[in-house]
Parts: structure tokens; C-alpha cells; sequence
């Protein structure tokens, strides 16, 4: 079934007005990443027909920063610092996108995090990303 969302993923828990006319989006959670994933479908499309790097790196910002909030007690608010995404192959319409942190190193003040995104399994992506740890809100 083409429309169909892998085991083990539900509706993604954190919303975003950014990420919301891309919904419906999905995670699931692991003891180490939070992986997030999504049927690509029109609005996640360029002018080309092919799914927008933007999108791609939107979500591989956030798989990558929850990813380093679970290796943090805490609760601690995570800014991005840098970020850099390498793209590797295309994805299409309808082809199920995935993003994956596969690496962590969780820090006092700073997290470090590697991220590959697989459009129905193949690699189309791999991202990097530095984020600030900042203090939770009194």
C-alpha cells in the first residue's frame, strides 16, 4: 500500500505553525532518536515535481535536536548553532522520507548530532548539526 506508515511511527508530538501545512507528519522514538518520517505528497514538493531540500533540512533539524534532548537531563531548550545538510540522491512523490540521528554527542553546552535521511530506504541526505544548550525557562 503506497500510503501507508511504517510500524512503530505515530502523528509527530511536536507541532510546529512552520511544519503544519506539511502535515501529516510522523515520528517514532527510540531510547536513543526520535526519528521522524512522512509520505512526501504535494506540499512537500519544488517547482521540479521533487521533494524540497528546505523540507529536508526543516526536519533533520528537528529530528536532531529532540534526538540530543533525550541524552540530556534536564529538559533543556536546544538552539541550532550550525547546521549542514549534503544531498546525496533525490526523493520523489509519494516515496516514504525518514530522517534518522545515528549519531549523538550530548554536551553541557553544546550537543553534536549526525542525521541520514532515506527516501523508501535509499540515502538521499546526510545532515550535521551543532546545537546551544540553553537553560529551561523559569
Amino acid at each position: 500500500m503506497a500510503d501507508a506508515v511504517p510500524a512503530g511511527f505515530e502523528r509527530h508530538f511536536r507541532r510546529s505553525p512552520l511544519t503544519d501545512p506539511w502535515e501529516p507528519i510522523y515520528s517514532r522514538r527510540t531510547d536513543k532518536a526520535v526519528i521522524i518520517g512522512l509520505r512526501a505528497a504535494e506540499p512537500h514538493l519544488n517547482s521540479r515535481g521533487l521533494v524540497h531540500g528546505g523540507l529536508l533540512t526543516t526536519l533533520a533539524d528537528n529530528a536532531m535536536g529532540l534526538s540530543c534532548a533525550l541524552h540530556i537531563e534536564g529538559g533543556p531548550r536546544l538552539l541550532t548553532a550550525n547546521l549542514t545538510v549534503d544531498f546525496l540522491s533525490v526523493a520523489e512523490r509519494g516515496q516514504w522520507i525518514e530522517i534518522d540521528t545515528v549519531f549523538v554527542k550530548p554536551g553541557r553546552t553544546m550537543s553534536f548530532a549526525q542525521a541520514f535521511i532515506t527516501a523508501d530506504g535509499n540515502v538521499c541526505a546526510r545532515a550535521n548539526a551543532v546545537f546551544r544548550v540553553v537553560a529551561p525557562k523559569a
